[in-house]
């Protein structure tokens, strides 16, 4: 159930981050990501069978972001955090990505790997991506009024 709203949360980011979310401050941002991603973890080692704990993934790294964001919350080190959350986030897509690859697999009933797995791998990817093309916008663009107050 959970997963198909963090899927949707994730396009929904990826479309408004091209539109105009790279204009909001990044740390609440971040935040909103990093609890998502620690949903997704939680409610994919709660659904799997075996609770194995590389489910947990995307929720260790959701807490990563949350971390990041609290640490960004200090002015002087906002920029660093937040490069390192892109970096995560960044790493987390490529993690992610074996799962969408699945995909196709799992909708024509041929897949081998088991759906929460896919799903969850997926939404993290989606997430990530998502979160990577907003934040580099937002450096673009933070980027861009350093060099216009400079002027």
């Amino acid at each position: 159930m959970l997963l198909p709203i963090v899927f949707l949360v994730g396009v929904l980011l990826l479309a408004v981050g091209i539109s105009g979310l790279h204009r909001r401050p990044m740390p609440p941002v971040t935040f909103l990501v990093g609890a998502l991603l620690l949903l997704v973890g939680i409610f994919g080692f709660a659904g799997s069978k075996s609770h194995a704990l590389h489910a947990l993934i995307p929720a260790a790294l959701g807490a990563l972001l949350i971390l990041c964001a609290a640490v960004a919350r200090n002015v002087k080190a906002r920029m660093h955090a937040m490069h390192v959350a892109v970096l995560l986030a960044f790493l987390g897509f490529l993690g992610g990505l074996p799962g969408l690859f699945h995909v196709p697999a799992l909708l024509a009933g041929t897949s081998t790997v088991p759906p929460l797995a896919v799903a969850s791998r997926s939404a993290t990817a989606i997430l990530c991506l998502a979160y990577v093309v907003v934040a580099i916008r937002s450096f673009i663009q933070a980027r861009r009024s350093r060099l216009a107050a400079q002027a």
